[in-house]
C-alpha cells in the first residue's frame, strides 16, 4: 500500500478506507480528478444557465419534484435542502464511521458525475484531515433515496451550522469556523443534493463491519482451537480429504487453519487413543459453522468494495444536455449482505457459548466449572451466563431490517431498503460477539492449564501466553467482570489475531494460504 490515494481515480477498498480514516494513508484530489470534478461542476452550471429542468438542480424533491425553482432560488433550495432533511436521532454514531463517511463521499463525488464544485469537496477533504468530524445522529434514515438525514447531518458543518468533534470535544460548527479562520461555504445549484443523496451512511457501517469481522471470524477459529485442545478433542474432522467432498472455500479455509493451529501439540498426542468416538458438533463442525460465516463475510466484502466505488446519488450527470434520473442511492444492495452477515455473526457467537458450556461440565479430566474448589467458589460458572444473555440478545437482532419497507415522501418513495439499520444492526451483534470470544477465550485459557505439564502446538502458546499477559489463572473467584474486559479489549484492538499472526509468520506458517479473498480486508 503506497502513502497517498487517489480519490475518484484509484479503487476504494476496505482496507484503504480504514487506512485513510485512521491516518495511515493521505486521501488526495490529483490533476486527474480536480479535471473531472470541474467539468462536472461546468455542466450543471450549463444546466441553469439555459434553464432546462432537471430534477434536483432546479426542480422540488421526492414529492415535490414537479415544482419549478427559478435562476436565482437554486442555490438557496440547496441550503435549505441540509437543513430540511437534517431530522436524525438517538445517540451519534462512532466517530470513525462518520468519517468514513466523508472519505466515502468525496471518492464519489471526486468520479465528476455528481456536478458538486471542487472548492465544496476540498472543504470535505479539510474536515478529514483536521480531524473535524461532524456529529451524525444515529437513526432516522431510511436507507433509499440515499441516506438523507445523517448525510445531511454530515455536511451542516459546511454551511455553519451543526456540530463537529474538534480537538476531542463537541463544538458547534460556528466555534470550528471562528477558530480556524475558516468561512461557511454557500452551496451552488445541485450542490446540496449531491452531498445527501447516496449510501454512504450504510456503506460506512459496512465497511467498519467488513473488519470488525474478519477480526472475530480469526479469533474464533484460534479460540475454537483452544478449546478443542482443553477439551481433548480430536481434529480428524478437520482432514483435507473430508472437506474436498464438499468444497465450500471457507469450510475449507477453517479446516485449514485448524489443522495448522494444532499441528504438534504435546496435548492433541496425549490422548490419540483414548476411545472417544465422536466430538460435540460445537467443536467437531467449527469448519461448516464458521466456514459458513466466513462464506457470509466474503459475500459483504465483495458487494461492499463494489459500492465503494459506485455513485450513489442522483440524479447523474453525465453532460450539459444528458442527464439520468435514477435509483443508484436505494440501499438494498448493501442491505440484504448486511442481513446476511448479521446472521452469520449471530452464528458464531452461538457455537462459542456451547463450547463455553462444554468446558464447565466436568468432563474428560477438567474440573467441574474449571475451578478445583468449587463450592465456595462458583468458579466460571457465571460468565457462561453472560453469553447465553448476549447470544439471546443477538437472536433478537437477527431480524432482517431489509425484510421491511415503509412508504415515504407521499408515496413517491414507495420502497425503502431499510439498510442504515442493517448496518447499525450487525455491528451492535458483533459488539456482543467481542464479548462472547473473550469469555471463551478467558475459559480456554483457565481450562488449558489443567492438563499442565503438556503443552499445545507453539501457535495456541503463543496465544494463551499473550492472554496471560494481561489476566492470570483463576485459583478462586473474582471479579469475571475485569478480566472479561481486559480479554475483550484484546479482541477488540486487533491484538490477539495479529500477535497470533505474526508468531506463525515468525515460523514461517501462513494461516490463510491459498484462499486467495479470505486472507484480508
Amino acid at each position: 500500500m503506497t502513502n497517498q490515494f487517489n480519490y475518484g481515480i484509484d479503487r476504494l477498498t476496505t482496507a484503504k478506507a480504514i487506512a485513510i480514516a485512521s491516518g495511515k494513508l493521505k486521501g488526495v484530489l490529483n490533476d486527474d480528478a480536480i479535471n473531472k470534478i470541474n467539468i462536472s461542476a461546468g455542466n450543471v452550471q450549463q444546466i441553469v444557465e439555459k434553464e432546462k429542468t432537471v430534477y434536483g438542480v432546479n426542480t422540488g424533491f421526492g414529492i415535490l419534484s414537479n415544482s419549478k425553482i427559478s435562476k436565482e432560488d437554486t442555490a438557496t433550495l440547496q441550503h435549505r435542502l441540509l437543513e430540511s432533511h437534517s431530522v436524525g436521532v438517538g445517540d451519534p454514531i462512532p466517530v470513525e464511521v462518520a468519517k468514513l463517511m466523508l472519505i466515502t463521499k468525496v471518492h464519489a463525488l471526486a468520479q465528476g458525475f455528481s456536478g458538486v464544485r471542487l472548492s465544496t469537496i476540498e472543504r470535505i477533504t479539510w474536515h478529514i484531515e483536521n480531524d473535524a468530524i461532524p456529529v451524525v445522529p444515529e437513526k432516522g434514515s431510511v436507507g433509499a433515496s440515499g441516506d438523507l438525514a445523517p448525510l445531511s447531518h454530515l455536511f451542516l458543518p459546511l454551511i455553519g451550522l451543526g456540530e463537529c468533534l474538534y480537538k476531542g470535544e463537541r463544538k458547534d460548527t460556528g466555534y470550528v469556523l471562528r477558530d480556524t479562520g475558516l468561512e461557511a461555504i454557500q452551496l451552488g445549484p445541485k450542490e446540496g443534493l449531491g452531498l445527501i443523496n447516496g449510501t454512504q451512511f450504510i456503506l460506512s457501517y459496512a465497511v467498519k463491519a467488513v473488519q470488525r469481522m474478519h477480526n472475530c471470524l480469526e479469533a474464533a477459529d484460534i479460540i475454537g482451537a483452544m478449546s478443542l485442545e482443553a477439551l481433548t478433542g480430536t481434529k480428524a474432522p478437520f482432514d483435507e480429504r473430508l472437506h474436498d467432498l464438499r468444497p465450500f472455500a471457507g469450510n475449507k479455509l477453517v479446516a485449514q487453519r485448524l489443522r495448522l493451529l494444532l499441528k504438534d501439540s504435546a496435548i492433541m498426542q496425549s490422548h490419540v487413543d483414548c476411545g472417544r468416538v465422536q466430538d460435540p458438533y460445537s467443536l467437531r463442525c467449527m469448519p461448516q459453522v464458521h466456514g459458513a460465516s466466513r462464506n457470509a463475510w466474503l459475500h459483504l466484502k465483495e458487494l461492499t468494495e463494489i459500492e465503494l466505488n459506485a455513485v450513489t446519488d442522483n440524479p447523474i450527470i453525465l453532460a450539459a444536455d444528458d442527464t439520468i434520473s435514477g435509483g443508484n442511492f436505494h440501499g438494498q444492495p448493501l442491505a440484504l449482505p448486511l442481513d446476511y452477515a448479521c446472521f452469520a455473526a449471530s452464528e458464531l457467537g452461538n457455537i462459542s457459548d456451547r463450547r463455553c458450556y462444554l468446558l464447565l461440565e466436568g468432563k474428560w479430566g477438567l474440573p467441574m466449572l474449571l475451578m478445583k474448589d468449587v463450592g465456595l467458589n462458583s468458579g466460571f460458572m457465571i460468565p457462561q451466563y453472560t453469553t447465553a444473555a448476549l447470544v439471546s440478545e443477538n437472536k433478537t437482532l437477527c431480524y432482517p431490517a431489509s425484510a421491511d419497507s415503509i412508504p415515504t415522501s407521499l408515496g413517491q418513495e414507495d420502497h425503502v431498503s431499510m439498510g442504515s439499520i442493517s448496518g447499525r444492526k450487525l455491528n451492535r451483534v458483533l459488539d456482543n460477539l467481542e464479548f462472547i470470544l473473550a469469555i471463551e477465550l478467558l475459559s480456554a485459557c483457565q481450562a488449558i492449564e489443567f492438563r499442565r505439564p503438556l503443552k499445545s502446538s507453539e501457535l495456541l502458546e503463543s496465544a494463551h501466553h499473550y492472554v496471560r499477559e494481561f489476566v492470570s489463572f483463576a485459583e478462586e473467584d473474582r471479579i469475571f467482570a475485569e478480566d472479561i474486559n481486559k480479554v475483550a479489549g484484546i479482541i477488540k484492538d486487533l491484538s490477539f489475531v495479529e500477535k497470533v499472526n505474526e508468531f506463525a509468520g515468525a515460523k514461517g506458517i501462513s494461516l490463510n494460504h491459498d484462499f486467495e479473498g479470505f486472507s484480508g480486508l
